[in-house]
């Protein structure tokens, strides 16, 4: 499961042409679950997220995790995240989970988020979304739930 995190001073997501998540200060998340990913693999990267020290303390240093500053979260499904660009110039998306279970793993995700960061918004998986984002920094991260587990 790969995560990419950016932090921002805002964010939202029209899907199928609905706002369905807004927030102010936090963190925007891209998530790709690919094949065999599983339950573990959300649990560490919402541990890890919730806790990463990449918002500014009083001494402008990157020392406050979202937590500490009572951010937000915007989480949207990004199965391109799963791309396989390594032969010729058009990606492959045969190494992403199918829809069904990506989905289940998606919402398991957002779920053991939220059991750390109050506000957690979404897209709707699988649904054309608009992704808006005011980066605060630039900061962006990605991450890795394979990283973490070994």
């Amino acid at each position: 499961m790969v995560a990419v995190l950016q932090r921002v001073s805002s964010a939202q997501v029209i899907s199928d042409g609905v706002l369905t998540g807004k927030i102010g200060p936090g963190l925007a998340i891209l998530l790709g679950v690919f094949q065999g990913d599983q339950e573990k693999d959300a649990e560490a990267l919402a541990v890890k997220i919730s806790k990463l020290r990449i918002f500014n303390d009083e001494n402008d240093k990157m020392n406050l995790s979202v937590l500490d500053i009572s951010g937000s979260a915007i989480v949207v499904s990004n199965f391109s995240l799963c791309a396989n660009y390594k032969h010729g110039n058009r990606p492959d998306y045969l190494d992403a989970e199918k829809p069904e279970r990506a989905n289940q793993l998606y919402e398991y995700f957002v779920s053991e988020l939220r059991k750390y960061i109050g506000d957690v918004q979404t897209g709707v998986f699988g649904a054309k979304m608009a992704y808006s984002i005011e980066n605060d920094g630039p900061i962006t991260i990605v991450m890795d739930s394979k990283v973490l587990l070994k």
